[in-house]
C-alpha cells in the first residue's frame, strides 16, 4: 500500500480524524505528517499526544509535527515544499526519543519504524516492517525457521487482498485435519498438516500487523485456536499409537502429564504476569532462552517429528511427557525466584 493509505489506517485505528487539505481547522492541535515516510503506529500515537513536538528522521529533518490548528496550513505547505518547519515546534525528537525501543506486546527491543519510502527503498522498507511485526521472545521454529518464508507468504497474502482471519480459518482447517490424521495413526500426513498450521499461525499475525488490519474478533479467533488445540492433538496422538497396534508403557499417565502440564504451564505464566506485570519469558535472558524450547506446540512437534522419522511415535510421545514435566518444574522455580527477588526489581531485561 502507499504510505498515505497506511497513514489513513493508522488514523482510523487511533481514532484520529483525518482532514483534507481544504479543511478549515477551527480549534485544537493538528498532526501534520509527510507521507513520503513510513511511520510506526506508535510514533503517530505518541505525536498526537505531544503538542509542539516535531519528529525528525536520522538526518535531522522534521517529517511530522503536532501544531496548533491555526498553524496547520503553514505546516502542510512547508512539509510539502521541503521548507524548514523548525519555527513551528518547540521540541525536536527522534523516533527513539518520541517512541520506545521496547515493545512489551511483542516482547522485544527494536527502534520504531521511520523509513523514507521511494521506489529504491520499497523492498527494504517492506523487510523492516515485517521485522517489526515479529515477536522477539518465542519458540525456536518461529524465531529461526519461519521468518524468511513467512515474509514471502505474508506479501503474497497482502497482494491477494487476503485478510488475517481468512488465513486463520485455513489454519483452523489444518488443526482439524491434523487431529483426525493423528487419531487414525497417519502421523506423516498429520505432521504435514500440523506444520502448515503452525506456519500459517505465524503468517496471520504478521499480515494483521503489517497491513494494520487486526481486530478484536481476529485476536480472539487466532489466540483461542492457539490456546485450545494442542491438548487435543496430543490426545489424538495417544489414540493413534493404539490404532497402530503399538503398546506404550504408562501411556495414560504420559497423556495426563502432557495435558495437565500444558494447562498448568499456562496457569504458571498467568500467575507470573498477574503478580509482577511482566511476561515470565521476558524477565531475564535465561527466561527468553528457555521460551525457545519450553514444552509448547512447536518444540513438542519437533520431538514428535523426529520420533516418526525413526518409526517410533510412541517414544516421541513419552519424550514429550518427560519434557513437559521438566518445564513445569522450571516455570515453578521461576515464580519462586521472582517471589524472593527484591520488590520492584522484576522488569523485562529487554526494557533496560
Amino acid at each position: 500500500m502507499t504510505s498515505a493509505e497506511r497513514l489513513s489506517r493508522i488514523y482510523r485505528r487511533l481514532g484520529l480524524v483525518e482532514a483534507g487539505r481544504e479543511t478549515v481547522f477551527i480549534a485544537g492541535d493538528v498532526v501534520v505528517v509527510d507521507a513520503g515516510w513510513v511511520f510506526d503506529e506508535s510514533l503517530i500515537k505518541a505525536l498526537a499526544g505531544r503538542p509542539g513536538v516535531g519528529l525528525v528522521d536520522e538526518a535531522g529533518r522534521i517529517v511530522a509535527v503536532n501544531v496548533p490548528a491555526a498553524r496547520a496550513r503553514e505546516a502542510i505547505v512547508r512539509l510539502d515544499t521541503g521548507e524548514d518547519v523548525t519555527a513551528l515546534v518547540e521540541t525536536r525528537l527522534t523516533a527513539l526519543e518520541l517512541g520506545s525501543a521496547y515493545n512489551s506486546a511483542l516482547r522485544k527491543r527494536e527502534p520504531p519504524v521511520l523509513e523514507r519510502l521511494t521506489p529504491e527503498t520499497r523492498v527494504a522498507v517492506e523487510k523492516r516492517l515485517f521485522q517489526g511485526s515479529y515477536k522477539g521472545v518465542t519458540d525456536l521454529v518461529t524465531k529461526y525457521v519461519w521468518p524468511t518464508p513467512a515474509r514471502i507468504v505474508t506479501r503474497w497474502c497482502a497482494l491477494a487482498k487476503m485478510t488475517p482471519n481468512q488465513v486463520t480459518l485455513i489454519g483452523f482447517v489444518g488443526v482439524l485435519a491434523a487431529f483426525w490424521l493423528f487419531w487414525t495413526g497417519q502421523y506423516g500426513w498429520g505432521l504435514v498438516c500440523a506444520w502448515i498450521m503452525t506456519f500459517l499461525d505465524t503468517v496471520d499475525g504478521k499480515l494483521a500487523r503489517v497491513t494494520l488490519t487486526s481486530s478484536k474478533w481476529g485476536n480472539v479467533f487466532d489466540h483461542g485456536i492457539d490456546l485450545v488445540h494442542p491438548p487435543f492433538w496430543w490426545w489424538a496422538w495417544y489414540v493413534g499409537v493404539g490404532a497402530l497396534g503399538l503398546t506404550m508403557p504408562h501411556g495414560e499417565l504420559a497423556l495426563a502429564v502432557i495435558v495437565a502440564g500444558y494447562v498448568l504451564q499456562r496457569v504458571e505464566e498467568g500467575i507470573f504476569l498477574a503478580l509482577f506485570k511482566v511476561e515470565m519469558h521476558a524477565w531475564r535472558p535465561f527466561d527468553s532462552f528457555f521460551r525457545l524450547i519450553t514444552a509448547r506446540r512447536n518444540p513438542n512437534l519437533i520431538m514428535l517429528t523426529l520420533a516418526v522419522l525413526v518409526g517410533r511415535p510412541d517414544i516421541g510421545f513419552l519424550a514429550v511427557a518427560v519434557w513437559t514435566a521438566i518445564c513445569l518444574i522450571v516455570h515453578a522455580a521461576q515464580i519462586l525466584q521472582a517471589l524472593m527477588a527484591p520488590k520492584g526489581t522484576i522488569v523485562s531485561w529487554l526494557s533496560r
